[in-house]
């Protein structure tokens, strides 16, 4: 055997080496393909309802807030017409309740200096009330009146 042949063989003998590494890898590859392959079909047949049952909880979600912004709104009206009733109410009944009121203190200092007695309630907190009530009622009288009940009700809507 020549030099030149001895080179052809080994030669040959590299590539029968390389190319059976080549079909080993090649072959242990297509085995991974195959495993990926029933592995994505496995998670796609597992995401699928997964992904429409995210959807309808998505939706339930969605109407659930849309309601609750439905009660948020009526609960606002609610609480406006609260308000200007109760403004309404203090305006109507407030005034007359401070003048009686401001009237009863009035006749039980003249009934006390016909009897000789203090002039000013007994109490501190008798004094205090009734000096709230005379201001509330000082206010509510230099007051600018514009409109009317109507106009109190819908300014006190309005907020």
């Amino acid at each position: 055997m020549s030099v030149g042949e001895l080179a052809g063989l080994l030669v040959a003998v590299f590539w029968a080496v390389l190319v059976t590494l080549l079909a080993v890898v090649l072959v242990r590859l297509s085995k991974v393909l195959k495993e990926a392959t029933v592995l994505v079909s496995a998670v796609t047949e597992q995401a699928v309802p997964l992904l429409v049952d995210a959807g309808t909880a998505v939706r339930s979600a969605n109407e659930q807030l849309e309601r609750v912004d439905e009660i948020t709104a009526n609960v606002q009206d609610a609480a406006a017409n609260a308000n200007a009733l109760s403004s309404t109410v203090a305006a109507t009944i407030g005034g007359p309740l401070v003048k009686v009121a401001a009237f009863s203190y009035g006749v039980r200092k003249a009934v006390a200096r016909q009897q000789g007695a203090a002039a000013l309630p007994e109490q501190a907190a008798d004094r205090d009330a009734l000096a709230r009530l005379v201001r509330a009622e000082v206010r509510a009288a230099t007051a600018p009146r514009s409109g009317g009940l109507i106009a109190r009700v819908r300014r006190a809507v309005r907020g």
